[in-house]
């Protein structure tokens, strides 16, 4: 089945090995989308955005504000040209991140960490449904000038409108295959934070079902009603 006619070209911006785009890969496929993926920690071209009808950054390990690691410069670069050939982004926690920096504002360390599957307050539930969805990162950002604020926590933005992209705090692309790597790969962290593993484990696998159905609807929704791919790619 095919959502949009003609298809279109996405690139996918990964930033280690334990962070695939998981739903999101069933999502463009769904689409008919040609997906380049490019591993931005291993791979040290400059890559033109404007071949691409869609961008998407995903997680990392690593804080979007950490430029003596060369690929954070690199993909604020990338980011920036996107966003200037008005190119969707859809940024994934780091990459919601990363998107907020290039856009004016500012990604620092959080006093506190969010962990788990937690709910958001949110001011359009038809794009962001208030959750629970799948948090993990230590840092926050402030809001960029001119963007709409679509949903919230405590700890501060947690998705946010500007122009035809959206950034996004939490995971909308995890899945039960993905939380096994995190936590094997990521298991310090967990520890550091008393974050009981098992438990991530198990909400994970109870969640799966309707995550991926508020995944469905959020990416749906930003397709057609934020960066507008179809109408753009229907465009003779």
């Amino acid at each position: 089945m095919t959502g949009t006619t003609p298809p279109f070209r996405a690139l996918i911006v990964q930033h280690e090995a334990a962070s695939p785009p998981g739903l999101v890969t069933d999502w463009l496929r769904w689409h008919d989308a040609t997906a380049d993926e490019l591993r931005i920690d291993l791979e040290e071209n400059e890559v033109d955005p404007s071949r691409y009808g869609l961008v998407i950054s995903l997680g990392a390990e690593y804080a979007a504000f950490d430029d003596h690691l060369p690929q954070v410069p690199r993909e604020a670069r990338l980011l920036r040209r996107a966003v200037d050939a008005d190119v969707p982004v859809l940024g994934l926690c780091f990459g919601g991140q990363m998107l907020a920096r290039v856009l004016g504002g500012t990604v620092y360390r959080s006093d506190v960490a969010e962990i788990g599957w937690l709910p958001v307050r949110t001011t359009d539930p038809e794009l962001i449904p208030e959750g629970p969805w799948f948090q993990w990162h230590f840092d926050a950002f402030t809001m960029p000038p001119g963007a709409r604020l679509i949903a919230e926590s405590d700890v501060g933005p947690q998705a946010f409108v500007a122009g035809r992209s959206l950034g996004l705090q939490f995971h909308p692309e995890v899945t039960p295959e993905i939380m096994d790597d995190w936590v094997r790969v990521y298991r310090h962290e967990l520890d550091a934070e008393g974050v009981d593993p098992d438990v991530i484990l198990s909400d994970t696998a109870r969640m799966a079902g309707s995550n991926r159905r508020s995944a469905w609807q959020l990416l749906e929704r930003f397709f057609d009603s934020v960066a507008r791919i179809r109408e753009e790619a229907a465009r003779p």
